[in-house]
């Protein structure tokens, strides 16, 4: 060849090129949501997050080019209930005035027959970065995609409840994380 640099950076693109045929996915919010529940004292503590977002790049025919990023607004956080919000988002909780955010990023999907499907990645909350599994169902409907999720996660694990509120009771360690996502196809 005569000119070897030219054809070592056309096979380097060639080799680095994406591949990726994952499809982008733009999310309903008016017809999905994002929440989480806890057992307080006993009873059902329900709250929805009003303001999140999520980079959807998936295909079930291509999990290996397939990504998400959500991020999610701690203080968009609501039980209907100011006064336990307030605590959600104090301090001893969220603490959304250092750690206003909360960000789960796939590092890979599985596919578990039919419509499941579980998404590994980490979630990053309150300074804290763990690893977590997402197991899910998926619908796709033409240009209508159709999610339904639910993981379980540890508060304590991202250091959420100090002194008193780190026992089990009266709020439990456990906190099931919800998703009813609804997306379209972007054109």
């Amino acid at each position: 060849m005569k000119y070897p640099l030219v054809g070592m950076i056309a096979a380097l693109c060639l080799f680095t090129a994406p591949t990726a045929s994952a499809t982008t996915w733009n999310v309903d919010h008016t017809k999905s949501r994002l929440g989480f529940t806890v057992q307080w004292s006993g009873e059902a503590f329900n709250a929805t997050f009003k303001s999140w977002n999520a980079a959807i790049v998936f295909d079930p025919a291509d999990l290996a080019h397939s990504k998400v990023v959500a991020t999610v607004d701690l203080k968009s956080e609501d039980s209907g209930s100011d006064e336990n919000d307030d605590g959600v988002k104090g301090a001893e909780g969220f603490a959304t005035d250092k750690f206003p955010t909360a960000k789960f990023e796939t590092t890979g999907f599985a596919a578990n027959g039919g419509a499941s499907y579980v998404a590994s990645g980490r979630l990053t909350l309150h300074g804290i970065t763990r690893p977590m599994t997402l197991p899910f169902t998926l619908t796709i409907n033409r240009n209508t995609a159709h999610m339904i999720a639910k993981a379980v996660v540890s508060r304590i694990d991202f250091g959420l409840g100090h002194g008193e509120w780190a026992s089990e009771s009266p709020i439990a360690h456990a906190v099931t994380i919800t998703i009813d996502l609804t997306a379209t196809k972007a054109h």
